[in-house]
């Protein structure tokens, strides 16, 4: 198995590593922890040899592969063959079958291999990506941050799929419910060493407080003995008759062990301030409905009324229109029909990707804090800095310096300069490490006020939410429970399918050969008209983009050119065509997912029957 010794690693003056030693063992699949910065895809980086340790040895096994799934989805080819081809070595690259049947039994179907990889969701986007490593028959995966963008039913498929793996894992994601379902073993950088117990996060995270205390209470002891032999010394070496005495200390403290104190590293903790409100019912939607066109109705007629104490979850596959509700909710869209109607005292917050792209890249830390509430003073802005990690001279760093777990701190930050009884909050975790997730669930169960809330997240589901609302097949629909109780209740569609497979009676051959056929000639009808969709769409998109191209570059001519009149005209047709653009990307989305979930629902049936 693979093992690190005595790794020593710096980056210019900052030591990431110290004397470090790890050793794999078969079948480990290990969840590895650390703060943001601590030096997990660094070490990830040594393992794989695109770095070097300054010193220390890293020993691989003879012929142990080791396969890595990184953040970043990038595919070179046009079709899903030919990109799964690339994985092939020179001497198998014309046995496409091997790729091809870890395609099928991840989910694919022979359709699918003549499509472009990047018309595929996110979720099936990681499968083409698993499907690659999995060709050259890893020993080893590395996933580093496998679920970033994942919606919750790929986070489920991905989960299973990883238990099942045979071989070893090691996993760095932020997301705890995720990596505790998967991991035999929790492994964290802790003071430039590794730490590891058999177990979930939360089993670790209790041992290294034992360690702690323990460690604490020892330091306390020995500087106790410390005092009292350099008292000793001080007492008695200038005397004759003592001095060999004090000497025989002075060795005695020499060949002490000294114990360090123990480093913490800052931990973002927090509360949202709550504005006093008379009100009980602070939020009352009635009938509300959205689409971008009569036609196409991504919610309906939701209704619902929220009161102080409680949280609204909204949740689904990506693409549903799940950031569309909130936004909608928040009045920066306008609905086709129904009410939003606040109680006269609610004050709201809004919490979203969208709202971090409005960062000025100039303003300081401070500054954007100052935008949540230009009347607080220094003092108040820079204990608001401080919670969100950012002191002394971090408060006056530049947005534009950031990385993107920094910036959602800034926005968390402005949203606390803010006194508030309503929160939106849109995918708050994305770009936080564990413990920041912890305080921000903290920080929401501790608000006196309202929370809607869209994650993906089960954990937060299951921890924050009081009720739902839940994007599934074409809608939306209200539900009065928490998660757990939807998954008891109702449940994903790709469950109940898996359910569905697990009971299908074995059969001889004759009946299978007709059952096939029967299952066939009902997936082709209904595949048949959401295929034409689907290509008449991604041809009107590629018309489309190619016009936009050509009034981009018209548009550039124009503004040179100073006339103002069709610089305002031609705009205006570009802004019109990017939202065509746009609402057909969504129509095109929608159309696909539904294809590939009927494909994936009858394709494993089929493969049982053949």
């Amino acid at each position: 198995m693979i093992q690190l010794i005595n790794i020593f690693k710096n980056y210019s003056s900052q030591e990431l590593f110290n004397n470090l030693n790890f050793k794999l063992n078969a079948y480990n699949r290990i969840g590895l922890v650390g703060r943001n910065g601590s030096g997990k895809s660094t070490l990830f980086k040594l393992i794989l040899e695109e770095e070097s340790a300054d010193s220390g040895d890293i020993v691989i096994p003879k012929n142990y592969k080791i396969g890595t799934l990184k953040q970043h989805l990038t595919f070179s080819e046009k079709t899903l063959r030919e990109e799964s081809a690339l994985a092939l070595s020179d001497e198998m690259k014309y046995d496409t079958y091997r790729v091809e049947k870890i395609l099928f039994g991840l989910g694919f179907i022979q359709e699918d291999l003549d499509k472009d990889p990047l018309s595929f969701s996110g979720g099936y986007q990681i499968r083409i990506n698993l499907a690659k490593l999995l060709v050259t028959e890893p020993n080893l995966l590395l996933l580093d941050e496998p679920t970033n963008y994942l919606d919750i039913v790929s986070l489920r498929w991905l989960k299973t799929f990883l238990r099942s793996f045979e071989g070893e894992v090691i996993l760095i994601t932020h997301n705890r419910d995720f990596m505790d379902s998967v991991c035999t073993h929790t492994m964290g950088l802790v003071r430039k060493k590794i730490e590891i117990v058999a177990g979930d996060t939360h089993k670790f995270y209790e041992q290294l407080n034992a360690n702690d205390e323990l460690h604490a209470k020892q330091k306390v002891a020995q500087d106790k003995k410390v005092k009292e032999l350099e008292e000793f010394i001080a007492k008695n070496k200038a005397r004759a008759s003592t001095a060999s005495l004090a000497q025989s200390k002075v060795k005695q403290l020499e060949k002490m062990d000294m114990m360090e104190n123990l480093g913490f590293d800052n931990n973002l903790e927090f509360n949202f301030n709550f504005k006093e409100t008379p009100a009980k019912v602070l939020l009352d939607v009635k009938n509300l409905s959205f689409g971008y066109t009569p036609e196409k109705i991504l919610f309906k007629d939701i209704s619902f009324t929220i009161q102080k104490g409680e949280c609204l979850g909204i949740i689904g596959k990506n693409g549903k229109g799940k950031s569309t509700l909130l936004n909608t909710i928040a009045k920066e869209l306008k609905q086709l029909s129904g009410e939003v109607n606040y109680h006269t005292s609610t004050s709201f917050a809004h919490f979203g990707q969208t709202n971090i792209s409005h960062l000025s890249p100039d303003n300081t830390v401070m500054d954007e804090v100052y935008v949540g509430n230009a009347g607080l003073s220094e003092a108040s802005v820079r204990s608001i800095c401080g919670g969100m990690m950012f002191t002394g001279d971090n408060a006056k760093k530049k947005i534009s310096l950031l990385s993107g777990g920094e910036k959602s701190r800034v926005m968390l930050g402005q949203i606390l300069a803010r006194n508030v009884n309503l929160l939106f909050l849109d995918e708050p975790t994305n770009h936080l490490d564990m413990d920041s997730i912890e305080a921000l669930t903290n920080a929401i169960n501790n608000f006196k006020g309202c929370v809607i809330i869209v994650t993906h997240s089960e954990e937060l589901l299951r921890r924050v939410c009081d009720r739902l609302i839940i994007f599934r097949n074409d809608g939306a629909d209200y539900f009065d429970g928490g998660y757990d109780l939807f998954l008891e209740k109702i449940g994903w569609e790709e469950d109940e399918i898996v359910e569905k497979l697990k009971v299908v009676p074995k059969s001889n051959n004759k009946e299978n050969k007709k059952l096939k056929a029967q299952l066939i000639r009902e997936r082709n009808k209904l595949t048949s008209p959401l295929k034409k969709k689907v290509e008449k769409l991604e041809s009107k998109i590629m018309e489309l983009e190619e016009q936009l191209e050509t009034h981009h570059q018209e548009l550039i001519e124009v503004s040179n050119s100073g006339d103002s009149a069709s610089l305002m005209e031609l705009s205006k047709t570009v802004s019109k065509e990017e939202a065509q653009v746009e609402e057909l990307f969504e129509s095109f989305e929608k159309a696909q997912t539904q294809l590939d979930e009927i494909n994936e629902s009858y394709e494993k049936n089929i493969e049982d029957l053949s």
